[in-house]
C-alpha cells in the first residue's frame, strides 16, 4: 500500500537549486511539494543577525522574510561562495549527487562561474537542468522584473502595480512544469535535459486572454458582458461571472428582469439594470441570493 510520501511524485528526486527572489523559491517550494528533496544554495549573507544567525543571502531574505519562510519551509538552505575554489568545490559534491539544477542567474554570469548547460555536462552526464531567464535568446542578459515584463505583455493598463506578481508565479509555474518534463525524459534516456523558462514568456501566456480580445473592454469577460462585472452595492462591492446563459438567467431572474436571450447581457441597458439592482442589495442580501439561485458571485468590502 502507498505510504504519503511514496505516493508524491518527486520521493527520492534531489533538487539544487541557486536561484533567487521569487520565481525560482516559489517553483521549489512546489517541487518540494511534490516530494523532492530540495538544497537552495545562496550566496554569503551581509552579515548575522542578533541572534548570531547568517542573514540570507537572498534578497527576498533581507526584504521579505516572511514570503521567504514560507518559501523555505521544507527547504534545506546552504550559503557558499561560489566566486571561490572552496565554494566551487562544494556545490560540485551536491551536484554529483543531484537530479535537478535550478538557476535563475543571467547566462553571462552562469557561464563565468563554470554552471552553464554546456560546462555541466560533461562533468554531470545525469544531472539536469532548468534554467529561468528574464527573455529568451538573446535578450537572456537583459535586466528585468515582474513588472516589466508585464507592461511588455499589455497587463499594465493604467499608473497601478499589478495587485500580484504575475509573470514571477506564472513564471514558478512553468519552472516546475520544466522540471518535470526534464526529470521524465531523463530517467527514460539516462541522461540529463536542459529545459529554459523566460520570464516574459510566462507574462505573454497571461495575455494570451487579452490578445484573443476576451478581456478587452469588448470581450465577455472583459466588462461587455453585464453577467461578468464588479457593481457597486450597498455596503461594497460584488464581483459577479454569471457568464454562461443558464446563470445569466439565473441572475436576471433574481434581479426581477426578463429572461435574456444570447444578445441581451451585451446591451447597455442590461449594465443598468443589473448596477441599480445591485445598489439596493447588502453583501449579505447577495450572498443569500447567489446560494438560493446557484449565482457565481463574490461579494467585497469597498475599495
Amino acid at each position: 500500500m502507498a505510504t504519503r510520501n511514496s505516493a508524491k511524485p518527486l520521493t527520492g528526486t534531489r533538487i539544487v537549486s541557486l536561484a533567487l527572489n521569487l520565481p525560482g523559491p516559489a517553483a521549489l517550494m512546489r517541487l518540494s511539494a511534490m516530494g523532492a528533496r530540495c538544497l537552495k544554495v545562496e550566496p554569503p549573507g551581509p552579515g548575522t543577525t542578533s541572534a548570531g544567525r547568517p542573514i540570507s543571502g537572498d534578497p527576498m531574505g533581507q526584504y521579505d522574510i516572511g514570503a521567504y519562510s514560507v518559501m523555505h519551509e521544507d527547504v534545506r538552505v546552504v550559503q557558499m561562495d561560489l566566486k571561490t575554489e572552496r565554494g566551487q568545490a562544494q556545490l560540485a559534491r551536491e551536484l554529483l549527487r543531484a537530479d535537478l539544477l535550478l538557476t535563475s542567474f543571467r547566462p553571462s554570469a552562469l557561464a563565468k562561474l563554470g554552471l552553464d548547460w554546456k560546462s555541466l555536462r560533461r562533468p554531470f552526464p545525469h544531472l539536469s537542468m532548468v534554467e529561468i531567464v528574464g527573455a529568451p535568446g538573446e535578450r537572456a542578459d537583459e535586466p528585468g522584473h515582474d513588472l516589466t515584463y508585464l507592461a511588455e505583455a499589455g497587463l499594465v493598463t493604467g499608473t497601478d502595480l499589478p495587485p500580484s506578481l504575475l509573470a514571477d508565479m506564472a513564471g514558478a509555474l512553468m519552472t516546475s512544469e520544466a522540471a518535470l518534463s526534464a526529470l521524465m525524459q531523463a530517467r527514460a534516456n539516462g541522461r540529463g535535459q536542459y529545459r529554459q523558462v523566460a520570464l516574459s514568456q510566462a507574462a505573454e501566456w497571461l495575455a494570451l486572454p487579452r490578445t484573443w480580445g476576451l478581456t478587452l473592454p469588448t470581450g465577455a469577460v472583459g466588462g461587455a458582458h453585464a453577467g461578468y462585472r464588479v457593481y457597486p452595492c450597498k455596503d461594497g462591492r460584488v464581483a459577479i461571472a454569471a457568464l454562461e446563459p443558464h446563470f445569466a438567467r439565473a441572475l436576471f431572474a433574481a434581479a426581477g428582469l426578463p429572461e435574456p436571450d444570447m444578445r441581451a447581457p451585451f446591451a447597455p441597458q442590461a449594465h443598468e439594470a443589473i448596477a441599480a439592482w445591485a445598489l439596493t442589495k447588502t453583501r449579505r442580501q447577495l450572498d443569500a441570493l447567489a446560494a438560493a439561485n446557484d449565482i457565481p458571485l463574490h461579494t467585497l468590502s469597498k475599495a
